[in-house]
């Protein structure tokens, strides 16, 4: 036997535009308009608590991530890699934040052959 989370009846008020977009919402999803204003807390809940867990660094790697940033893309690529073979292994693969980021390492790569 499953237990079911206890509910709570509020009333709210929502623009026109709004309640239209979760009563579309609700009949596309074939959900409740109920279901579809709940879903929406929660992706919000979660999102703003991702936000505040992003936030939630301490100083010195707030620091860290400020002379970072500093750094041109060229330079940031070259300490990264740097940092990278200070390891004595690596078990994943190399991950790049873009596409140019990946050929400046595949130009500096060739250039070291």
């Amino acid at each position: 036997m499953t237990k079911e989370a206890p509910y709570a009846r509020i009333a709210i008020t929502l623009p026109e535009a709004d309640l239209a977009a979760a009563d579309r919402l609700a009949k596309e999803l074939d959900r409740s308009r109920s279901w579809v204003v709940a879903e929406a807390v929660r992706r919000y809940a979660a999102s703003v608590e991702q936000l505040r867990a992003q936030e939630d660094i301490g100083p010195a790697r707030r620091a860290q991530l400020q002379r970072d940033l500093a750094l041109a893309p060229e330079e940031r690529v070259r300490a990264a890699e740097e940092t990278l073979a200070l390891s004595a292994h690596v078990s994943e693969p190399r991950r790049f934040a873009n596409f140019a980021a990946f050929l400046d390492w595949q130009r500096a790569a060739g250039a070291r052959e």
